[in-house]
């Protein structure tokens, strides 16, 4: 069992909550590992924990191993498919050479989010210092679909979801979210 804590206690980012009921987005989680199974994948539980404790649905949740084909295979599907709205991959951000994930995606962006690797790692830093520097994590829009990649590490996981996605996947998240920009991302 994984920690959720009760993120509707806590003060948004940045911004603030309006009231009202969050529109559910579909949320697709894929761990990126040579050595994880499912008993083992603890960065990918504490996501799908985490995605439905916030209203959103786990529309998927699969384990690929650390080659480009086979990541890029996962993403193309669900995305081709129109089941889900966002994609959150965890591990393979690293500087190892078995660490493919960013060379497998942002081929793939139609438009990077440069901000969300800003903000990773301001929020990064917070818990593991220097430490943050090791990561690549990057985040995109393929074919109208958000894609964040975070580095597999728990704690990791933890900054990006509790700190930045879980907030811009919110409807009720003002200034302004990602979701009420969900209906025009196809748009020309």
């Amino acid at each position: 069992m994984t920690d959720t804590p009760d993120l509707s206690t806590l003060p948004a980012p940045g911004g603030r909550l309006i009231d009202g009921p969050v529109t559910p987005v579909r949320i697709a989680v894929l761990t990126i590992s040579d050595t994880r199974d499912e008993d083992s994948d603890t960065s990918g539980k504490i996501l799908a924990d985490r995605i439905a404790a916030a209203g959103h649905v786990c529309a998927a949740h699969e384990i690929v191993t650390d080659d480009v084909e086979a990541i890029r295979a996962r993403v193309r599907s669900w995305i081709a498919a129109g089941a889900v709205d966002a994609v959150i991959t965890t591990g393979g951000t690293g500087l190892t050479g078995r660490d493919v994930t960013p060379e497998a995606l942002e081929p793939l962006f139609d438009k990077r989010i440069d901000g969300f690797s800003v903000i990773f790692h301001q929020v990064s830093y917070q818990t593991i210092g220097l430490s943050t520097l090791q990561s690549r994590a990057t985040a995109g829009i393929i074919d109208g679909v958000f894609v964040f990649c975070l580095p597999g590490s728990n704690g990791a996981v933890r900054d990006g979801w509790d700190n930045i996605i879980r907030w811009q996947l919110d409807s009720r998240h003002r200034p302004c979210n990602m979701v009420e920009l969900m209906p025009r991302l196809l748009e020309v």
